[in-house]
């Protein structure tokens, strides 16, 4: 009884002739070269001109707020005196015996500490400096003003909103 092959069922079977004609075809197309398509296209005609207003430039100013440069100064002076007392007292230490940097750093520890609390403090109250500010409403004609209060309530691990507004 002769083996089952499954693809001889759905593959008809193809001559010496034409198995040549083929593999020819295949191994020609394989090495025949790649059409040239370009990779890149540069557009050289001019742009064209809308309204007749020239361009302006426009410079780029970011402008940080000052309590942020000198909060940002002041986390850079704590940094590097806690690295310098820190290295100084490290070096400071090197002769005795028992020292390990672990122990100079847990010395440090505290500086930096106090430290950043100073800067905080100092940032805190520069901020709370800024944050007085007088407004003035002049008004022209008869003015009226509303005040609404929203109450929304939510209640419970699955909340549903039920906003009232009260007029």
């Amino acid at each position: 009884m002769p083996e089952y092959d499954p693809s001889a069922a759905w593959q008809p079977r193809m001559t010496d002739a034409e198995a040549t004609a083929e593999a020819r075809r295949i191994i020609a197309d394989a090495y025949q070269p790649a059409p040239q398509m370009p990779t890149a296209y540069r557009d050289t005609s001019p742009l064209p001109a809308y309204g007749s207003t020239p361009p302006v430039p426009q410079p780029d100013r970011r402008i940080v707020p000052g309590w942020a440069a000198g909060t940002a100064v002041a986390g850079i002076g704590v940094g590097a005196t806690c690295v310098g007392i820190g290295c100084g007292i490290w070096l400071a230490c090197q002769g005795f015996a028992a020292v390990t940097l672990t122990s100079v750093l847990f010395v440090t520890l505290p500086i930096a500490g106090v430290a950043g609390i100073v800067a905080a403090v100092g940032s805190a109250l520069r901020s709370l400096r800024d944050v007085h500010t007088e407004t003035h409403h002049h008004y022209a004609g008869p003015v009226r003003q509303e005040t609404n209060s929203i109450t929304a309530p939510a209640y419970g691990l699955i909340a549903r909103n039920r906003n009232h507004l009260n007029t």
